[in-house]
């Protein structure tokens, strides 16, 4: 429970980044409000690009890879359509944005630990 909570924070954190540097995205309100957008950004990183990444398999083959950044950014778009409050203009301002949140989760989540378990766990 407690690493869901930190990766929850971690998504939030990354999200108010996004959001402080690039200007076309834009989350109103307090510390709830990124909160709220993480929380759906978790939900539809879970359900939705799973899928999408099935569909998309071949086009993921043949970019090696940097088809997942087109589906990040999707996903990214569908949760400012679906979050009031959050603001995404453009789809370049999502795709830099998507990739700003990857590349701040990744790094809070290698300075908290979080994925340390993981890592035990594999290779026990």
């Amino acid at each position: 429970m407690r690493k869901l909570l930190l990766r929850w924070v971690i998504n939030a954190v990354a999200v108010y980044v996004a959001a402080a540097l690039i200007q076309g995205i834009s989350v109103e309100g307090d510390a709830a409000s990124y909160l709220w957008v993480a929380l759906v950004l978790g939900l539809a990183n879970a359900l939705i690009a799973p899928f999408l990444k099935l569909l998309t398999c071949p086009l993921i083959i043949l970019t090696l890879g940097l088809f997942t950044l087109v589906i990040n950014t999707a996903i990214l778009l569908l949760v400012a359509w679906l979050v009031p409050g959050f603001h995404v203009d453009t789809f370049g301002a999502a795709f830099v944005g998507a990739l700003i949140i990857s590349v701040v989760s990744f790094i809070l989540s290698m300075l908290t630990g979080v994925n340390r378990e993981d890592q035990r766990k594999k290779n026990n």
